[in-house]
């Protein structure tokens, strides 16, 4: 296999005409989307940036605490994000979300590191950092697709929810429908993506370790952990959020509020 091609500063100056030929291309159409293209570039360039330096002190330190502190950072991130995108603000709902996303990501990664990869550290950050950042990326998708289908549902729905209140149902039971639809919304882009994955495009993780000079065997292996660990943290985190929002929409005495 040949040796891995490093990219020089002249390759990413060169990277970056890329994003000067989509601004042009939206310019020509008058899309309106230049600004939204600059600031993605600027953005992109100086979060990886800072990201890079910051995972190479922390692969060269090694210390638990340092990898829990950027772990505890990435979820607070992805938390904020996933609750800005439900449409309408519930009370309490950041810290239902951060601790959904937080439950599911530390199950599964833990599963894997003691039962699959078994690193010399359980949470060494060679492993740790990349795994649990994919992961909190999905989660913090699939919490806001969820959670924003179920609660536009609810409020689209109260008068039906309400007659089933009135003939009897519990909360849990009124809702159950829509819970069920708004976790199972959230899991298409996953599954879709596991149908036709190395048969439509090559997935960006693998990808980039054969860009890197992995065998391509063993990037395929990792991939298939990634993805079924991709399903496991998705489908707990919105089953956790869905749960968690439910409550929100019923008050002590199980009326709809």
């Amino acid at each position: 296999m040949q040796d891995l091609i490093k990219l020089d500063l002249v390759d990413l100056v060169m990277a970056v005409g890329l994003m000067a030929i989509a601004i042009g291309l939206s310019a020509w159409e008058k899309l309106g989307l230049e600004l939204n293209l600059a600031i993605a570039t600027g953005r992109t360039i100086l979060q990886l940036i800072v990201l890079g330096y910051v995972f190479d002190f922390i692969f060269a330190v090694g210390n638990i605490w340092a990898v829990l502190a950027i772990l505890t950072v990435m979820l607070t991130i992805a938390a904020i994000a996933a609750r800005n995108r439900i449409s309408q603000k519930i009370p309490q709902v950041l810290p239902l979300v951060w601790g959904a996303i937080l439950a599911s990501t530390a199950l599964t990664v833990l599963y894997v590191n003691f039962l699959i990869i078994q690193p010399n550290r359980w949470y060494e950050p060679q492993y740790m950092l990349p795994l649990a950042g994919i992961l909190l990326g999905n989660a913090m998708n699939a919490a806001a697709i969820a959670g924003d289908r179920l609660v536009s549902t609810i409020n689209m729905t109260s008068v039906e929810i309400e007659t089933h209140l009135s003939l009897g149902a519990t909360p849990q039971q009124a809702v159950k429908q829509y819970r069920k639809e708004a976790i199972r919304a959230a899991l298409i882009p996953t599954l879709n993506q596991m149908m036709l994955i190395g048969m439509v495009a090559l997935p960006g993780i693998t990808s980039g370790q054969i860009l890197a000079g992995v065998n391509p065997l063993d990037a395929v292996s990792y991939e298939i952990l990634i993805m079924f660990m991709v399903v496991v943290a998705n489908l707990l985190t919105t089953i956790l959020v869905t749960r968690g929002l439910c409550r929100q929409f019923f008050n002590s005495a199980m009326q709809l509020v």
